[in-house]
C-alpha cells in the first residue's frame, strides 16, 4: 500500500456527494495527504476530490425505462473509468451507493486484485434480495448504515461494518428552528410547508407536477401558509417552470440548496421518497411521503418488494408512522389533504406531533455514530490486516 493510500471513489447524485464528502473527511483525518478521485459532486471536490465525471451523471430514476434512455452514456462512463483505474491502479475502490454502477465495477476491479468497499447497503433488505450474490461477488467490505444490516451480510458470508448514518451525526438533535427561520426570511408565526420534490431531473418530471398542484390546493385552504422549496441549482429552472405552471406564481419561494435550513424552518413537508426523508425524521418534521415513477418501473419494483413501507422513516420505524402516497395513490388532492392533516394536528393536537417527534428522536439517536473516524478504521483494516 502506498502512504498516504490512493483513493479511487464513485458516487451517484446529491446524497452520494453528501455521504462521500463526510467519508473523505474521516479518511483525511486518518491519512493527512490522501489523495482520491473518480466520480463526485461538490461536497467532495470542495476536500479536494478530482472529479474525472460529475455525480451528477449518474442520477438516473428507476431501474427500466429512465436507465435504458441512458444505458450507452453511463456503460461508455463505467467502462472509461475501469480501464483508467485498471491501468492507473488505486490502493482501494469505494463505491458510494449507486449499486447498480458501482457494482459490477467493483466485480472487475476486485477481480484484478484491488481491494473494493461498498459504502452504504443496497438495500436488500426492502427489495431486490437478488442483489446479494452479487456484493458477494464484487467487495471485500460493505459499510453499513442501518444497525441491522451487519448480521444480514453476514449470513451470506459477506464482511461488513455498521458505522452509523452520516446525517444522524451531522444534524443536532434538536434543530435550531428560529435560526432556520431567519435564514429564509421567515416569521415564528408562519405556518411554512417544505416541498422536496427530489433531486433527480426524471423525479422533477414524474414527481414535481402533482406535489405542486398539491400545493395549490393547500394554498386555496390556507392563503396565509408559506411554501419554501430546496431546489438542486441544475434543476432550479425547471422547478420554477412547473411551479408557475401549477399556478403557484410567486407563491413559492425556491430557493438554491439549503434544504437543511428549508427542513429545519418548516412544520411540516411534502416530501418525495429517498435519503431526504430520512433527513426530514432527523430533523423531527411531520412529512407526507409521495411518489410516483414510468408505469414499467413501478411494476418492476412492487414485484420486487419486501416489506410494506417504501420511505425510510417507516421502515427504520417498521410502522406507518407518517403517510406514503405512491404512484396512483399520489394524487394532487390526496397529498392535499394528508398534509392538511398535519398542519391541523400541529394546532389543534399537538401530542400528535409529540409522539412522532419522540419516534424520530430515539431513531436519530439509534443511527448517530462517529462515522467518518468508524469507516475509516474499517478501510484501515482492509488495506492493512495485519495493522
Amino acid at each position: 500500500m502506498t502512504f498516504p493510500p490512493r483513493v479511487a471513489m464513485v458516487a451517484g447524485e446529491t446524497s452520494g456527494d453528501l455521504l462521500a464528502g463526510l467519508l473523505i473527511d474521516g479518511m483525511q483525518a486518518h491519512w493527512p495527504g490522501l489523495t482520491s478521485c473518480g466520480i463526485g459532486g461538490p461536497q467532495m471536490t470542495h476536500r479536494g476530490f478530482d472529479a474525472w465525471w460529475p455525480s451528477e451523471k449518474l442520477a438516473v430514476h428507476g431501474y427500466s425505462m429512465e436507465v435504458l434512455r441512458r444505458l450507452r452514456e453511463l456503460l461508455g462512463i463505467r467502462k472509461q473509468l475501469r480501464e483508467r483505474l485498471l491501468k492507473d491502479r488505486p490502493d482501494v475502490f469505494i463505491g458510494v451507493d449507486a449499486p447498480d454502477f458501482n457494482l459490477g465495477l467493483e466485480a472487475d476491479l476486485r477481480a484484478a486484485g484491488i481491494k473494493t468497499v461498498h459504502f452504504v447497503c443496497p438495500s436488500i433488505w426492502a427489495w431486490r434480495a437478488d442483489r446479494i450474490e452479487k456484493i458477494r461477488r464484487s467487495v471485500d467490505h460493505v459499510l453499513c448504515i442501518f444497525p441491522f444490516e451487519p448480521e444480514l451480510l453476514a449470513q451470506h458470508g459477506i464482511a461488513a461494518t455498521y458505522v452509523g448514518h452520516p446525517l444522524a451525526g451531522v444534524i443536532p438533535t434538536v434543530p435550531d428552528r428560529a435560526a432556520a427561520r431567519a435564514q429564509l426570511g421567515l416569521l415564528e408565526s408562519d405556518d411554512v410547508l417544505a416541498i422536496l420534490p427530489g433531486s433527480r431531473s426524471s423525479e422533477i418530471e414524474y414527481i414535481a407536477q402533482p406535489f405542486f398542484r398539491a400545493a395549490a390546493l393547500i394554498l386555496e385552504a390556507q392563503p396565509a401558509i408559506k411554501l419554501v422549496v430546496p431546489a438542486v441549482p441544475a434543476l432550479r429552472n425547471r422547478i420554477v417552470q412547473v411551479a408557475h405552471a401549477c399556478g403557484l406564481g410567486d407563491a413559492v419561494q425556491i430557493v438554491e440548496g439549503r434544504s437543511h435550513a428549508v427542513l429545519a424552518a418548516c412544520d411540516v413537508t411534502l416530501i418525495a421518497s429517498g435519503t431526504a426523508t430520512l433527513e426530514a425524521a432527523l430533523f423531527k418534521r411531520p412529512m407526507v411521503i409521495g411518489y410516483h415513477m414510468h408505469p414499467l418501473s413501478w411494476w418492476l419494483m412492487r414485484r420486487k418488494q419486501l416489506q410494506p413501507w417504501v420511505g425510510l422513516p417507516n421502515i427504520l420505524c417498521r410502522d406507518f408512522v407518517v403517510p406514503e402516497l405512491i404512484q396512483d395513490a399520489a394524487t394532487p388532492q390526496a397529498l392535499c389533504d394528508a398534509t392538511l392533516a398535519w398542519l391541523d394536528a400541529r394546532h389543534n393536537n399537538p401530542q400528535k406531533i409529540a409522539d412522532l417527534e419522540q419516534r424520530f428522536t430515539a431513531l436519530h439517536e439509534s443511527l448517530r455514530r462517529n462515522t467518518p473516524q468508524l469507516a475509516a478504521d474499517a478501510i484501515q483494516k482492509i488495506l492493512s490486516p495485519a495493522v
